[in-house]
């Protein structure tokens, strides 16, 4: 008879969820990072080409934003199995914490190189329409004006995008990712651990408050600006 559910505490390792925790803040920050270098030019790429009036940058546009839609449709769980044989080639392991990062990245920059996007469209035209008049060129728009202007939407999407990240390391622990989330279905769901399952529910939790309350920081100071 099962005995998921009674909560025991004393053959908890906690050195285990030490090291956990920190494999799960390296696969968050790594992603992170390779998100924002991805997801925010592309990102930009989305928004400079559906307002275009050309032809081409129009079927550019239509090309990037189908690629960027199912790759947001496809559920990560299917999306990490799926890409086993790319994480291999690209980083020549398909487990641990290095093995996770590419699945990582492919599944959120998309996702937040929408939220640019919608966060670019939110900076007034009249503000753009200025600063081309005065004859700045368009890289000059876009680093003086846009990102400036949408700086506190493009600071709450990376907060939305990054804490979406905890969650999907934690469906990554299923291939032996590493981190919380391995601990928590090795031994917490597999041997009816309640204790293990609540420890790394916790600490998820707390990861989770304590970037969303940075996040919420940076946009709050951004937005005073």
């Amino acid at each position: 008879m099962s005995n998921f559910g009674e909560l025991d505490f004393s053959q908890i390792d906690w050195n285990e969820f030490g090291t956990a925790t920190i494999e799960t803040l390296q696969m968050i920050g790594a992603s992170g990072l390779f998100t924002l270098l991805i997801g925010l030019p592309l990102g930009i790429m989305l928004f400079m080409t559906s307002r275009s009036t050309s032809p081409v940058l129009k079927g550019v546009y239509s090309v990037i934003s189908v690629i960027v839609n199912i790759l947001r449709s496809v559920p990560f769980i299917i999306l990490i199995v799926a890409l086993l044989p790319l994480t291999d080639l690209l980083v020549g392991t398909t487990i641990g914490v290095l093995g996770t990062i590419p699945p990582l990245v492919i599944a959120a920059a998309p996702f937040f190189a929408r939220l640019v996007e919608t966060a670019l469209r939110e900076v007034d035209r009249g503000v753009i329409e200025a600063a081309y008049a005065m004859g700045a060129s368009t890289g000059q728009v876009i680093g003086r004006v846009l990102l400036r202007e949408a700086m506190p939407g493009l600071l709450a999407g990376l907060t939305v995008t990054v804490v979406a990240l905890v969650s999907n390391t934690a469906m990554a622990g299923m291939i032996g990712a590493g981190g919380l989330g391995t601990l928590a279905i090795n031994y917490g769901y597999y041997r009816y651990d309640m204790g293990v399952m609540l420890v790394a529910v916790v600490l998820m939790v707390i990861i989770v408050q304590a970037l969303q309350m940075l996040g919420d920081r940076f946009v709050i100071h951004f937005s005073r600006r």
